[in-house]
């Protein structure tokens, strides 16, 4: 009898724990076949008219159209952080993906700073074969030891001048002008060299600030000048082309371990074909966007020949910022900016 219940107890016991056991498997099955939808947050700091949110749209699109595993949420106009604090974000994994132009990074990666030098960059074609030649590519290898990856290359632009209080046309007509500039001591320098009276500031602060006549001016591209309603509170606008501007797509090294290599690969894909939809939508508004422009401002443009002028005077600034950069860098982007010539 003692016998017969003990092998009893033995075969309950058994059969209590295979079906412990079935229940378990059948509830990581289940897991797996459901999945579990992870979130990619994006923070940008234009409004949701520019062509930099509607190209992030386009991402979203992408992503989502190729997975259910993964959802892009878009925060526009600096909802959750400005650029230099989304970096940091980043960088803590507390954010997954901002994409800001290459100014407020060059505190983490100085080379970034070649973009800053005033009017190497002449035209678009010239950018387009930097952008995605060897220049491109060491540049993206140094993000990546931020705690960030950098997957694509954007467009914000060539930046352009307003301001309150007369024409601009000629390098003398900037004398004492307050011009608002990113905090970005290159910035700083080539608006100082050029006779400017540069103030540094926050973007998010700076429609505000002309409103006041804190400042006299900004430089941005046209798109950002026409949708951010600058025309509102600016008089004249200037083509100077004095800096070109690009995007950078960054995703936080945390969050792009967290994803599987499939899902690496749609999102990589998607940032790069997204990039192409941007350049072409950025370039296209940034016309229709002057023609606007003309129609609420008083239009001029600075001659090749003043140009020259303009080039002369920040010649001093390229030089003083070369050690900063990267001396050995420098001089393999400006080679690099000939080449492409």
């Amino acid at each position: 009898m003692i016998i017969f219940t003990l092998l009893l107890i033995s075969v309950l016991v058994a059969a209590c724990g295979n079906g412990e056991s079935d229940s378990v498997e059948g509830v990581t099955e289940a897991s797996a076949d459901t999945g579990e939808t992870k979130k990619l947050r994006i923070s940008l700091g234009l409004n949701d008219k520019t062509p930099l949110y509607k190209s992030s749209e386009k991402f979203k699109e992408l992503v989502e159209e190729k997975t259910d595993s993964l959802n892009v949420e878009i925060y526009h106009s600096g909802q959750l952080a400005d650029d230099r604090s989304a970096i940091e974000m980043l960088q803590f994994g507390t954010l997954d993906i901002t994409i800001p132009s290459t100014a407020p990074f060059t505190s983490f990666v100085p080379e970034y700073g070649v973009f800053d030098l005033p009017f190497t960059l002449k035209n678009t074609d010239v950018v387009d074969k930097v952008l995605q030649g060897k220049i491109g590519d060491e540049l993206a290898e140094k993000a990546s030891e931020q705690g960030v990856k950098q997957l694509a290359w954007w467009e914000n632009g060539f930046r352009q001048l307003t301001n309150s209080k007369k024409s601009i046309k000629k390098l003398d007509d900037l004398n004492g002008l307050k011009v608002r500039t990113m905090e970005n001591d290159i910035h700083l320098g080539a608006w100082k060299a050029m006779g400017a009276n540069p103030t540094p500031m926050a973007f998010t602060e700076l429609f505000t600030a002309m409103q006041q006549k804190t400042v006299d001016g900004q430089e941005n591209p046209y798109p950002t000048i026409l949708l951010e309603k600058y025309p509102e509170v600016q008089k004249y606008v200037t083509e100077t082309n004095h800096i070109y501007s690009p995007f950078i797509f960054l995703i936080s090294q945390k969050t792009w371990d967290g994803l599987t290599e499939e899902q690496q690969e749609i999102v990589e894909s998607a940032a790069l074909e997204a990039g192409e939809h941007n350049r072409k939508l950025s370039r296209e508004t940034a016309a229709s966007a002057l023609e606007e422009l003309k129609g609420q401002m008083e239009y001029s443009k600075v001659s090749d020949a003043e140009l020259e002028k303009f080039r002369g005077a920040v010649k001093p600034v390229i030089e003083k910022y070369k050690e900063s950069i990267g001396q050995d860098f420098v001089e393999k982007y400006l080679n690099e900016v000939n080449n492409a010539e």
